[in-house]
């Protein structure tokens, strides 16, 4: 059997609740025999200044860098507003990011059948929807430098942010998108402003250049950022692999997300280079939700995108794609008897609690593996 490493980082707000229940989910494959789970757990977030004044401690850095793979469930809440800045909850997250070089995030916008009445747009135009938005994750604006707030005297101040690509980052984020099309349905559309930034003309000139020498196979389409946020609520079945930068990444998988019907249903992938000698990718798989401090230790939250991050898991760390499969497959099973958590009620008269989805999604897992 084979043994994988984990460590698990539920950190803030609801994280710790949707992690106890992913460890079930995670229990039933042990038992099943899918692999031997070595678990380890530590903090990050809010939770990790709290026991040390820092977003993540050195001992859960090493553990980090340890691991086969990471889960996190969500950082921040309003108790660290006023945290220093460089020990805000993020800043734990976004330390995993860079220390581990995790540069691509993999963003599935997915539409269960059950919940195409609970989109924001008309079911015909959301039913069967399955995309995925590649971020590139360590660069750009979000970590280009200068990063300053200069104070210019008489009451004003003067701030910037630097957006910064190199070849190689935009070559390593193209090719990730290249080969998930080419296991998907073969199409990328590349995303950036090439028409007032310098950053956007080298990055449709160097995606170009890959697709090019590497991918012909693949069908390439660019689009202008703002136009494809226009298109992901006008048309969002036109799209396979969507890649993109980090600023623009971060703003159109929020858009996609929203097509589905709820953020509580979206998992999400970061990963690192494949290493050359061992063949394994760091990598740190996460809810796209966030910590909702609103409603933390009620029992209310929505397990699904933390359950289904564990699903990205099997498939892109393991290779575990039975596994995976029926992760997806028990999720859309109990969706279809109705289930529902506040977050995705739509006109259900009845919701369930954090506890009672996982209850349903393991029963739907013995049924497949019967």
């Amino acid at each position: 059997m084979t043994n994988i490493d984990l460590l698990l980082l539920p950190g803030d707000g609801i994280g710790p609740e949707v992690m106890a229940e992913t460890k079930r989910v995670i229990e039933f494959f042990e038992k099943q025999g899918a692999a031997k789970f070595t678990v380890e757990e530590d903090l990050v977030g809010g939770a990790a200044y709290d026991a040390h004044k820092k977003a993540i401690s050195e001992d859960a850095m090493r553990k980090a860098r340890d691991a086969d793979a990471i889960l996190l469930g969500a950082v921040g809440g309003p108790k660290w507003a006023n945290v220093p800045y460089d020990a805000r909850p993020e800043a734990g997250l976004l330390r995993l990011r860079k220390d581990l070089q995790l540069f691509a995030n993999l963003r599935p916008a997915i539409c269960y059948p059950a919940l195409a009445d609970d989109s924001s747009l008309k079911r015909e135009l959301v039913e069967g929807l399955d995309i995925v938005i590649v971020r590139e994750l360590t660069g750009g604006v979000y970590f280009g430098e200068p990063k300053t707030i200069t104070d210019l005297g008489n009451g004003h101040k003067r701030a910037i942010d630097t957006q910064v690509y190199d070849t190689y980052e935009i070559e390593r984020i193209a090719r990730v998108a290249f080969d998930l099309a080419r296991k998907r349905r073969n199409k990328v559309t590349s995303s950036e402003k090439n028409n007032v930034m310098k950053s956007g003309v080298l990055w449709k000139e160097v995606v170009t250049q890959v697709h090019e020498r590497e991918f012909k196979d693949v069908k390439l389409e660019h689009n202008l950022a703002d136009s494809l946020g226009m298109q992901l609520v006008r048309a969002p079945k036109q799209f396979d692999v969507i890649v993109t930068d980090n600023l623009f990444g971060d703003i159109l998988s929020d858009v996609a997300a929203m097509l589905t019907g709820s953020l509580g249903m979206l998992p999400s992938a970061s990963l690192g280079e494949v290493d050359a000698k061992t063949k394994k990718r760091r990598a740190l798989y996460e809810p796209v939700h966030g910590s909702a401090p609103d409603i933390a230790g009620k029992g209310l939250a929505n397990p699904i995108a933390m359950i289904g991050s564990f699903g990205m898991m099997l498939r892109y760390s393991f290779g575990m794609t039975k596994e995976a499969d029926m992760i997806e497959q028990a999720i859309a099973a109990a969706l279809a008897k109705g289930l529902r958590t506040a977050d995705i009620k739509g006109k259900a008269e009845k919701t369930v609690g954090t506890r009672e989805m996982t209850d349903a999604i393991l029963s739907e897992l013995e049924k497949l593996a019967a």
